[in-house]
């Protein structure tokens, strides 16, 4: 593995990805809509970083970005979709433009990526793909329907993905991490009581442990990696006792 490109690198787990990815010798891409902050982590980084400022909502310069990658840099070895936005609110008090932004934010940006770099690895017939999902996949809580829909959709991205990707050398890797200390419930302006209570019996994660498992799984994919270890547990449970899990996540 010699190229890895990391959407979403401007803060939290794809800035920290980014740093652990280049000090295991590994050239990183950067990609993100802040050019400021983007530069500041490839100055942090040094000579294996290189940034890309794109609008991953719109299609056209997605793929634009995906042709000069090529030309610059080659294909990459591993694409890290880790770019996501959204608040927590009921559907009545989330209006259009907020809507617009969470689809756009893990959803289009993940599947616009994942598009324009799909036929280089499938031609190469070697990547991993990994999508950095949530467990609102699975589990929904109150106040999060913008949220839980556009998580919905990119687990539904990676299911298809793993169907379409039979017998070739590319893998897509979902990878679910519960509550990790980044600046994303500051500046959603996510308050604690809205948080499921449950989440306070898992350990809060570091970006930089959520970017040692995703070092781990681009180098040994498998379909989905869940942390912490109840998260994982509770997605199971949800599956079995889908009705308990929903008053549970109520509480």
């Amino acid at each position: 593995m010699k190229l890895a490109l990391i959407t979403g690198a401007s803060s939290g787990i794809g800035a920290a990805t980014s740093r652990l990815f280049a000090e295991n010798h590994i050239a990183v891409l950067l990609v993100g809509r802040r050019s400021s902050e983007l530069i500041k982590n490839v100055e942090a980084i040094g000579s294996l970083a290189t940034p890309f400022v794109c609008d991953l909502g719109n299609a056209r310069a997605v793929q634009d970005m995906a042709h000069t990658i090529v030309q610059q840099h080659g294909v990459p070895d591993v694409i890290i979709n880790s770019a996501g936005a959204g608040a927590w609110k009921t559907l009545q008090a989330t209006d259009v433009a907020e809507i617009s932004s969470m689809v756009e934010a893990p959803f289009l940006s993940s599947l616009y990526v994942t598009k324009a770099f799909l036929p280089y690895l499938l031609r190469r017939d070697r990547g991993v793909i990994i999508h950095i999902g949530s467990p609102a996949a699975y589990i929904a809580w109150p106040s999060s329907v913008g949220y839980t829909a556009t998580r919905a959709a990119l687990r539904g991205l990676h299911e298809g993905l793993l169907q379409d990707l039979t017998n070739t050398g590319v893998r897509s890797c979902h990878v679910i991490f519960g509550k990790v200390d980044t600046p994303y419930f500051k500046v959603n302006q996510i308050a604690a009581s809205k948080i499921p209570w449950v989440t306070k019996l898992t350990p809060t994660l570091s970006p930089e442990t959520c970017a040692k498992w995703i070092l781990r799984v681009s180098r040994h994919p498998k379909p989905l990696t869940v942390l912490p270890f109840l998260v994982r547990i509770s997605i199971a449970f949800s599956s079995l006792f889908p009705n308990m899990m929903r008053w549970i996540a109520r509480l």
